[in-house]
């Protein structure tokens, strides 16, 4: 298996995945400063122009820690572009991400050749997020880099495959960069998604409950306070599938265990099929939240994940 030079050193086999209103600059600089790949969705930068300040901020920043920190140089940073036709801004932040030379673009709902190519015209790499082996084929068909595996349990929208039936069917034709997405939350879990055969946990609810997160206060808590029979799949705030707390569905007023389906066709991305918002009101996050106790610091969280990676590890090889 190959893994791109650029993702050869990180401190830790781990993205942070990107979460709508959730990941900011701070956040993501925290994450890359830790050792790991930070990122976030472009959309998340309202309004557009503000996406050309958001880039300008990070690159500056990791700039001037990897100047000051030669030998622990920051992980590189990566932007999420939504390639759906809902998403009017898609050519104007693909061409912020080529001005500004991203590092890592991660393209989710729709694989396009124009984005990838994009990319590619200054180095930077695509990962293509996926839900089964046919959408997984055609990123790669159409340029993709990498794969991001979003498996059963993911916060956000997620799929329904087990992490074991997805990676093993995807490594039958596929050898580049692959994350696993999934109930990541521990640094066991991340060994355990290497041992599958994944280079990469690609973990996103573990980070809510940080302090740089742009999450209130109570979804911070409710991520604390929950565990994996709190969340609850389906498709009614968006069109797709997801996972989702259900004590915020029961605060918006609804019926969290019977839900109505949604007609994908008419999704509107980021509007809710209701009057409570998907994100803002209705919160994401994947099952593997019992393994988060306590709000703290990026920093911290990154210093645990290792811990118990290392202590993984040591326990599989003794």
């Amino acid at each position: 298996m190959s893994v791109p030079k650029i993702l050869e050193k990180l401190r830790l086999p781990i993205i942070a995945s990107p979460m709508f209103i959730i990941s900011n600059p701070k956040m993501v600089i925290a994450q890359c400063k830790a050792g790991i790949v930070g990122s976030f969705p472009a959309l998340n930068a309202r309004p557009p122009e503000l996406l050309h300040v958001w880039l300008d901020e990070i690159t500056n920043e990791l700039a001037e820690f990897d100047a000051k920190n030669p030998d622990r140089p920051s992980a590189p940073f990566a932007v999420n572009q939504i390639v759906h036709n809902s998403n009017a801004r898609l050519q104007h932040d693909v061409e912020a991400c080529v001005k500004f030379k991203v590092p890592i673009v991660i393209t989710s709902l729709g694989a396009v050749p124009m984005v990838n190519d994009a990319i590619h015209s200054y180095g930077g790499i695509v990962f293509h997020d996926i839900i089964n082996v046919r959408h997984a084929k055609s990123a790669l068909s159409k340029g993709a880099d990498g794969l991001i595996a979003v498996a059963a349990g993911a916060g956000g929208h997620a799929g329904p495959l087990s992490p074991f039936a997805l990676i093993q069917e995807i490594r039958e034709f596929f050898d580049g960069p692959l994350a696993l997405s999934g109930a990541i939350a521990t640094g066991g879990a991340v060994l355990a998604a290497e041992a599958m055969g994944a280079d990469f946990g690609y973990i996103g609810s573990a980070f809510i409950a940080s302090d740089e997160a742009n999450a209130v206060d109570g979804y911070k808590q409710m991520i604390v306070d929950s565990g994996a029979s709190d969340i609850v799949y389906s498709n009614y705030f968006t069109g797709i599938h997801g996972n989702y707390l259900k004590p915020s569905i029961i605060a918006a007023g609804m019926d969290a265990d019977n839900l109505p389906e949604a007609d994908k066709s008419k999704m509107d991305f980021g509007a809710a099929t209701s009057g409570a918002k998907a994100w803002k009101d209705i919160w994401g996050a994947g099952q593997g939240i019992g393994a988060v106790k306590k709000i703290e610091p990026i920093a911290k969280i990154v210093d645990r994940l290792e811990s118990e990676y290392l202590a993984s590890k040591k326990r599989v090889c003794d």
